[in-house]
């Protein structure tokens, strides 16, 4: 199977999916696509702890994926807390220091020979305690604003046709204008355009036809959604370029292999990752 038909098999299992889910069961402020948040959180720091070890000396203790798994899904289920079930915004910072506190407290019994592990195994798990989890909390956080299954499918559509119409512009257009970065040197100057063109009509789109969510009053309603959908759609490419550096930095091709014509979960969350906290705030600058 061609890796275009395993990415439009995805697609078309994927998005209905994550439709449903946003909009079937907005239950305790959409707790099913909180939990869903918290998996990909973890799983996606399973797969940053892999990058890691790529870098690590092979006599150096390495972080173990279920010690990734919970720091990396420490602060999305303290978000899930607060956005679910009513807990108090203290929770986040209870996480992120009982997170700081294990990594620390860990390494006191460590043996004699194997000291020089230590500080490999701290920063290692102080960095998937924050990536990707806590640039995804803020999908969570999401849940807390008016209209929010609208909001998170705006935010899940700009991300997905910024990086749908990049591949597909990039294919029919780019052959003549690729390696302009030489951390993903088969994307195009031309797919650059063509993602964040169709991000930025998603935008126009969101303010157009969805004014009771997105009631622009600071500027014009075209204005805010032009600058809603072109950033977004710029920090999801950024967060897509930057998992690709830390990619080539562990000569890898892709952080694993759990979705074909993809890779794996940190290869499809990173856009969505950096975008959700931007998106997040342009929304509440620009429509509160």
């Amino acid at each position: 199977m061609s890796k275009l038909v395993q990415r439009l098999l995805v697609f078309t299992i994927g998005l209905p999916f994550t439709v449903c889910l946003v909009l079937f069961l907005p239950q305790k402020n959409h707790i099913a696509v909180n939990i869903v948040v918290v998996l990909l959180s973890a799983l996606g720091a399973i797969e940053f702890a892999g990058m890691l070890r790529k870098k690590e000396h092979p006599q150096q203790g390495t972080l173990p994926y279920r010690e990734a798994a919970v720091l990396g899904s420490l602060v999305p289920i303290a978000v899930t807390l607060i956005v679910s079930f009513g807990f108090g915004g203290q929770y986040i910072s209870i996480a992120l220091i009982l997170g700081a506190g294990w990594i620390l407290v860990s390494q006191v019994f460590t043996a004699a020979d194997k000291f020089e592990a230590v500080i490999s195994r701290t920063s290692s798990g102080l960095a998937v305690m924050l990536y990707p989890g806590l640039f995804m909390a803020w999908v969570i956080r999401m849940n807390l604003l008016p209209h929010s299954g609208v909001v998170i499918l705006m935010f899940l559509l700009i991300v997905i046709a910024n990086d749908s119409a990049a591949w597909a512009v990039g294919m029919l257009f780019g052959k003549g204008n690729r390696g302009i970065i030489p951390a993903s040197p088969n994307k195009s100057a031309s797919g650059f355009i063509g993602g964040f063109i169709a991000a930025t009509l998603i935008g126009i789109g969101a303010v157009l036809f969805a004014p009771e969510t997105f009631p622009s009053s600071r500027l014009p309603p075209l204005l805010s959604g032009i600058i809603l959908g072109f950033i977004s759609g710029l920090a999801g490419t950024l967060g897509d370029l930057g998992e690709s550096v830390m990619k080539r930095s562990a000569n890898i091709k892709d952080s694993g292999t759990v979705i074909p014509g993809r890779g794996g979960i940190l290869d499809t969350i990173d856009s969505i990752a950096l975008a959700a906290p931007v998106y997040y705030g342009l929304y509440v600058l620009l429509f509160k």
